[in-house]
């Protein structure tokens, strides 16, 4: 008989794996809120976009449980540092291996978990930035561009992300991503406005699974040939410059000593 862990890892339907979750929290009182639905969406559009080497399974499984001990407005700076790492050992007792729990514990740098793992790095990137984009008691929620500022010279200042570029890259991505034909709308605000006007976590599941993420994803795909049309236009230009500023520059320079050397041994 499977146990929890090879329940959901065998389940690879991210939509199912969203409900296993919830039921889950309603029976033995884990965390599973709207922002948990909110990160886990980020990560699956950022795998799309990236396409990494890592187990994309395995990642969106750890996204919707690694902060299953999270506590909500949590007032305990001890409670704050140690809930990845309770959390991660409350998985262990669900039958997940010790990889998996290991990955579920780095979603932040509290516990000095090392050596990071990719899979704990994505984790990292989508919660930090998730968070910066949603509203807190202290204060309203960034702006995407805004958000990944802090991310990359606040959060992270002081850690490396093996995938901070790829990250970056992703957000400036979806944020050339207009989702509305009324109003100029990109894709990430539009995620914050559908979490902001939905209370009810099911609603909110159901309105990210089976509305937001097929119209996202065509979106995605769209724009992606887009560009890489524009890149093959550009690489095919035949008035495009053979090299780059830099490297005619270099180039010119070496030209030119090579011809000074000339000059001076006919010289002689």
């Amino acid at each position: 008989m499977e146990n929890f862990a090879e329940y959901i890892l065998n389940e690879e339907d991210l939509m199912q794996k969203m409900e296993i979750t919830y039921y889950l929290s309603r029976k033995k009182r884990i965390l599973f809120d709207k922002s948990i639905i909110f990160k886990t969406e980020i990560a699956r559009a950022f795998l799309n976009y990236a396409k990494l080497d890592v187990d994309k399974n395995l990642v969106l499984t750890a996204c919707l449980l690694c902060n299953c001990k999270k506590v909500e407005n949590a007032q305990n700076i001890e409670s704050v540092h140690t809930y990845a790492k309770r959390g991660a050992e409350y998985l262990a007792t669900l039958g997940f291996e010790k990889n998996f729990c290991n990955i579920c514990e780095q979603v932040n740098r509290y516990s000095y978990s090392n050596p990071r793992s990719r899979e704990g790095d994505i984790l990292e990137l989508v919660d930090e930035y998730g968070g910066l984009l949603l509203d807190r008691p202290e204060r309203s929620g960034f702006k995407p561009d805004e958000a990944l500022v802090l991310l990359e010279y606040r959060n992270l200042k002081d850690y490396y992300n093996q995938y901070l570029e790829e990250f970056k890259s992703f957000v400036n991505f979806m944020e050339e991503i207009n989702v509305s034909e009324l109003v100029n709308m990109t894709a990430l605000k539009r995620l914050v406005k559908i979490y902001n006007e939905t209370e009810d976590v099911v609603k909110f599941m159901k309105e990210v699974g089976y509305t937001y993420q097929p119209k996202l994803d065509k979106l995605m795909e769209k724009h992606m040939a887009e560009v890489t049309k524009e890149m093959f236009k550009k690489v095919d230009d035949p008035n495009r410059p053979l090299f780059s500023q830099e490297t005619t520059r270099k180039i010119m320079n070496h030209i030119r000593e090579e011809s000074m050397a000339e000059v001076e041994v006919k010289e002689k």
